[in-house]
């Protein structure tokens, strides 16, 4: 007999429902969020099972990885979808969820998501922890401007190595203001100091990574986008065609077609926003920093005459992903000339 289990997954438990190909529920219960314990509880009926699915989340990737090492059939599911068929149910409940979950993977109702590889989610760790101290150190910095601005003290501009120094000089001999904003500069100085550290840390894995030098080769493309692109993409091999990465990073335009309307909209901003913030990022210097001509830069200034600075970017930012791909595809490194066909 062949069955099909939805897990509904929440932090401390999970709500299991267990059904057969007909559609009858078989067993169903709480299990604590780990991976021993869903598999001892889906083996014990000793059956085989057709497909085991689990809605994308931020536990997914390890539950589905100690389910997969147990010899289960398990499946990641777009959280979309999946909301969109378990909102139909009247009153949601974990146990309403799970079974509408088991329902989905015993009908084939469900579009299956990439569960990346340990050394991705490891890159993408790196690149998060990096991403957040800058967030925090750029925090602590417009936050001291702010309380001296209401003193009538004036930053300027400043760069990050001579802005403590700038600080000090303002407050100089004003005690209140120094028991305030000292400990907020001794903050800041701690957390520099360790953005510093995961910065170089990055540096050295975009410099030892093949994949890395390799897209790094295309202008505007650096060690953090370069990291990025292949922390979000992990599997190049997943993609049948190149076009598909530019929808896949959500910078495809949005489509409205029923009858005699067909509408196009601005880009759908789905998929991952880290690596679409990147290739931004790298459109961005692509267009107004890099001097070296290339037909790419050739292209995207023909959008901006025609269609403004805003639409270029976009739209050298979705061939960039593009083009990335291909390259890592092929092995090849970026053109910079182009070739006549």
């Amino acid at each position: 007999m062949e069955l099909f289990a939805g897990l509904d997954v929440s932090v401390r438990t999970t709500s299991v429902c267990v059904m057969t190909a007909e559609g009858k529920v078989v067993r169903e219960g709480k299990v604590e969020t780990d991976p021993g314990a869903l598999a001892a509880f889906l083996s014990e009926h000793g059956a085989r099972y057709g497909r085991v699915g689990l809605e994308a989340g931020p536990l997914c990737q390890w539950l589905y990885a100690g389910l997969a090492k147990a010899g289960f059939p398990v499946f990641c599911i777009e959280t979309r979808h999946a909301q969109a068929v378990l909102s139909a149910q009247i009153n949601k409940t974990d146990r309403n969820d799970a079974r509408g979950i088991a329902q989905m993977m015993r009908v084939g109702l469900f579009k299956p998501v990439h569960v990346k590889t340990l050394a991705s989610q490891e890159v993408r760790a790196l690149l998060g922890g990096r991403r957040f101290l800058q967030a925090s150190m750029i925090d602590i910095e417009n936050s001291i401007r702010g309380l001296l601005r209401n003193f009538g003290l004036k930053v300027g501009l400043v760069t990050r190595s001579s802005y403590e120094a700038r600080i000090r000089e303002l407050i100089e001999g004003e005690t209140n203001l120094e028991a305030v904003i000292n400990p907020m500069l001794a903050v800041r100085r701690t957390i520099r100091e360790q953005y510093a550290a995961l910065h170089r840390r990055m540096m050295l894995l975009a410099k030892k990574d093949g994949v890395c030098r390799l897209l790094m080769t295309a202008p505007g493309i650096g060690p953090f986008v370069a990291l990025t692109y292949r922390a979000a993409i992990d599997e190049p091999a997943r993609f049948r065609r190149s076009r598909a990465v530019g929808a896949h990073v959500g910078l495809a335009p949005r489509t409205h077609q029923s009858g005699e309307l067909d509408r196009r909209g601005s880009i759908t901003k789905s998929g991952d926003i880290s690596v679409r913030t990147a290739l931004f990022e790298a459109a961005g210097v692509l267009l107004r920093s890099t001097t070296r001509p290339s037909p790419i830069k050739a292209w995207g200034m023909k959008i901006a005459k025609r269609r403004g600075a805003a639409r270029a970017i976009t739209a050298v930012a979705r061939k960039l992903a593009v083009i990335l791909h291909r390259m890592w595809t092929d092995g090849t490194p970026f053109r910079w000339t182009a070739i006549a066909v």
